[in-house]
């Protein structure tokens, strides 16, 4: 259970990188990654996965950490948005029940 498995980076053929993560989150957070994916839909007119909404919230919330030439000052890095997880606890069935409403729209 506790394996530690170096994750698997691929290169993309528009440049990017992909890798593969297996996160644990509170019901919290994957509610409001379900509100992001909602957004990202509503704005591109299709359909958007949670790992869309995932990768869209790293590149807007977060400039990328690129090399610098010497003697280049870096810049200031922007603090991540509020998590949820700071709301007071509740039931975990009652936690899964209102995320999936989220997600499903349905809340």
């Amino acid at each position: 259970m506790n394996d530690r498995v170096t994750p698997t980076m691929q290169a993309l053929p528009d440049g990017e990188a992909e890798i593969a993560l297996v996160l644990r989150l509170p019901w919290e957070d994957v509610a409001r990654l379900g509100q992001e994916a909602g957004r990202l839909a509503s704005q591109m007119q299709r359909p958007v996965t949670l790992d869309e909404a995932v990768s869209n919230r790293l590149r807007s919330t977060r400039p990328a950490a690129h090399a610098k030439p010497a003697g280049e000052q870096p810049t200031a890095v922007t603090p991540p948005p509020a998590s949820v997880s700071s709301l007071p606890p509740r039931p975990p069935a009652e936690q899964a029940r209102q995320a999936i409403e989220r997600i499903n729209g349905t809340a």
